[in-house]
């Protein structure tokens, strides 16, 4: 019996400097490293125990205002914005945080048949219309299918709600503070790839970007170009490529609100340039370009017949 249990620790003992030999070849500061690799000397172990306590250390205290006002829910999405919804309904303005926009549709029920519904099902009795959802949204290098979607299109079709899509940190701040003000449900889409890329000078002040109207960011004459969120810097960036390369003046427009979005700044570039390309990052079956394609060319067909009707030959 001794024999075997010599044997069999010395199994065991191969089997953990195996794994370990493993485990040393990882690249990278990961937690399997600062947890897993056995201590070589002091600097290993501080490295360790400092990685264990930011693991395992509580969630931060609420200070500021308190766990009645700032608080973590159960990792539900449903719940997280259903949370939300009776907070709103009380009046309260409520901040619902959905951790990745991929995950959001375990939560599309509450979205689209209560928070988008309730003043019209109730005869504008009641409402929600001070909630708030914050997801980041659109695709990464490594995300893969659960870090790299685009769902707008998804709510673009659902009436009661607004969907709102920024470029950049400042213009985030001022379209986040008009939809935490707006009396209607708001879903706000945060491009997850600018959380590294974007750096720019925001006002510590509160201010305000309009929902519902698009922002011409340059001027052009050829063609228009259409965009939101990350998508508007490669429009910006194939501008510049065209105007140089080409000799092309291009009209870039932020839409920045998808639903409802800005028809009039819209059409009234397609007039101007007489050309329409819209960019975005979702697929291309059903997603909102071709919304805003067959809106313009009906829109703008509509507005250069009255032209010509006008017109004296």
């Amino acid at each position: 019996m001794a024999a075997v249990g010599a044997t069999a620790g010395r199994l065991l003992r191969l089997r953990a400097a195996r794994a370990e030999g493993r485990w040393r070849r990882l690249r990278g500061a990961g937690l399997l490293r600062g947890l897993l690799q056995p201590a070589s000397a002091g600097g290993d172990a501080a490295q360790r125990r400092q990685v264990a306590h930011f693991t395992f250390q509580p969630d931060p205290e609420p200070r500021e205002y308190g766990k009645d006002r700032v608080f973590n829910t159960p990792l539900c999405e449903q719940g997280i914005v259903g949370f939300g919804i009776g907070i709103a309904v009380t009046g309260a303005t409520a901040i619902a945080e959905i951790q990745f926009a991929d995950y959001i549709f375990p939560a599309f029920d509450q979205i689209v048949n209560e928070a988008a519904k309730y003043r019209y099902r109730s005869g504008d009795l009641f409402n929600c219309g001070s909630l708030t959802i914050r997801s980041p949204w659109g695709c990464v290098g490594h995300g893969a299918l659960y870090h790299s979607q685009s769902p707008e299109a998804f709510f673009a079709h659902c009436p009661g709600i607004k969907v709102v899509v920024p470029r950049s940190p400042f213009q985030a701040k001022g379209l986040l503070l008009s939809c935490i003000e707006d009396k209607n449900p708001c879903i706000f889409f945060e491009p997850k790839i600018l959380y590294r890329a974007a750096v720019e000078q925001v006002p510590v002040e509160p201010y305000n970007i309009p929902l519902s109207q698009a922002e011409v960011i340059q001027e052009g004459n050829d063609v228009t170009l259409v965009a939101w969120g990350t998508q508007v810097h490669v429009i910006r960036e194939v501008a510049s490529m065209a105007q140089e390369k080409l000799g092309v003046s291009c009209e870039v427009i932020d839409l920045r609100t998808i639903l409802p979005w800005d028809v009039d700044t819209v059409c009234k570039s397609v007039v101007k340039t007489g050309r329409l390309l819209i960019s975005h990052e979702a697929p291309l079956t059903g997603g909102f370009a071709s919304e805003i394609s067959s809106t313009v060319q009906e829109s703008v067909w509509e507005c250069v017949s009255r032209l010509l009707l006008t017109q004296e030959f």
